[in-house]
């Protein structure tokens, strides 16, 4: 058995100017990993055998960013702002099925 029900890894690599990449944290993954996990905690849903939110370095997927993971699953999903994290919480997270919209 996994010790969090979930576990998702955001991406939060930043590359130099000019890079040949984009990079998930130039397209606010920072700002959306801590609303992620501030809303986990707000929905009494963070700790040992419910969900756990991460900054991850650089994921390699760099061309779909920004992305973010979800385990044990293997969902990997792409967003643009906060409702997309909150679809993701609502749908994924708390209600166990997948956002096709955002995965990729």
């Amino acid at each position: 058995m996994s010790y969090y029900r979930h576990h998702v890894f955001f991406c939060t690599n930043q590359r130099e100017p000019g890079a040949d990449r984009p990079s998930c944290a130039s397209c606010g993954a920072a700002d959306a990993q801590a609303h992620a996990k501030k809303r986990i905690k707000a929905l009494g849903l963070a700790g040992a055998g419910e969900v756990r939110v991460n900054k991850a370095g650089c994921l390699d997927r760099c061309e779909e960013g920004p992305v973010l993971v979800v385990y044990p699953e293997g969902v990997w999903y792409t967003y643009v702002d906060n409702s997309d994290i909150d679809e993701i919480i609502d749908q994924h997270l708390v209600g166990g099925e997948p956002v096709e919209r955002l995965r990729i």
